[in-house]
């Protein structure tokens, strides 16, 4: 049964500890990480709904990246919905994790720099790199698990995929319950959140829920199925786990296809199509409208993501194309 939980006043903190949160019961924090340049502190906001019986600890975390916004109402609608009265264990929400580019719309943190590449970050780094350690070590350290919910960046859009590292039986089962359109097993590299979560031991996987800037009804109920997923087979909640109405696609690895020369791009390939190799998969034009070269696939694959942005210079981004097993 589905319930409406009714939180307590915000409480500020300044190191998360689980024990704050009674059992049986659903607390909202904002957590200290830094401070600004008048000394005022800069928190980030945590849900937490813990169950009346012990069980694992859940984190999902949404927009570390500033523009990434689909995952917040994941997040919110799951606290919404959840019976606390028969959760087993803990759930941990951050809907904003990178506050300062959220609230300035952008998509990098305050120094220009990704978050998700230099995660866990340095205890006395620059500020980044500080932002990004008291995050990990703050709170992060204290999951069992954790589904990092992204989207694509500016100028771009995304199909409902997951990246994860299918050689890791627990990790590879996250990743299945996600319902997800396409797979891409990806073993995390350096500096992403996922790979740090994956260092201190705790399985990890990063959704990809369609595009940025904006709330996408079909890929936020199709992130809120895979959480439910997951909780159900974590034996958090008891209920059915959802199966997909679509067969997922599973990919051995993506890249992306860049161009060589500037000019007004046009990307003909959908999102989830199927390429062989030497189809046409967009073409650029200069400002008179003359072609000036067609883009063909280098070999068989689908497409993950894609660009929408016309104006392109040389190295941009064309088209993601996942490699199929």
């Amino acid at each position: 049964m589905l319930l409406m939980n009714t939180f307590e006043d915000v409480k500020f903190i300044k190191a998360f500890d689980l024990d704050d949160t009674p059992k049986g019961s659903c607390q909202n924090f904002w957590l200290e990480i830094i401070s600004d340049g008048f000394a005022n502190p800069i928190c980030i906001p945590i849900m937490v709904a813990r169950g009346i019986e012990d069980g694992p600890v859940l984190g999902l975390t949404a927009v570390l990246h500033g523009n990434e916004l689909n995952g917040i109402p994941v997040i919110q609608r799951l606290f919404q919905e959840i019976d606390i009265n028969e959760l087993k264990g803990t759930i941990v929400g951050v809907p904003v994790v990178n506050v300062p580019s959220f609230m300035h719309k952008r998509r990098r943190f305050s120094d220009g720099v990704d978050l998700n590449h230099i995660m866990p970050g340095k205890k006395h780094g620059n500020v980044s790199q500080v932002y990004a350690y008291r995050f990990v070590h703050r709170l992060v350290k204290h999951f069992d698990y954790l589904l990092d919910l992204h989207t694509a960046s500016f100028g771009r859009i995304n199909s409902y995929y997951v990246r994860a590292d299918m050689e890791n039986p627990v990790i590879k089962e996250l990743a299945l319950l996600q319902n997800a359109d396409i797979i891409v097993h990806n073993p995390p590299s350096d500096g992403t959140l996922r790979g740090a979560a994956e260092e201190m031991g705790i399985p990890a996987i990063t959704l990809e829920l369609g595009n940025p800037n904006t709330f996408q009804k079909r890929l936020i109920r199709s992130g809120i199925e895979g959480v439910h997923n997951v909780i159900c087979h974590l034996g958090m909640i008891d209920d059915t786990i959802e199966k997909p109405e679509e067969e997922t696609i599973f990919c051995k690895n993506s890249y992306w296809i860049y161009t060589d020369t500037g000019g007004l791009l046009t990307v003909q390939s959908g999102l989830r199509d199927l390429v062989v190799k030497g189809d046409p998969i967009a073409s650029i034009r200069d400002i008179f409208g003359n072609k000036i070269k067609d883009y063909l696939a280098p070999e068989n694959g689908i497409v993950i993501g894609k660009s929408i942005s016309p104006v392109n210079q040389s190295g941009g981004r064309v088209l993601h194309l996942g490699i199929i097993n």
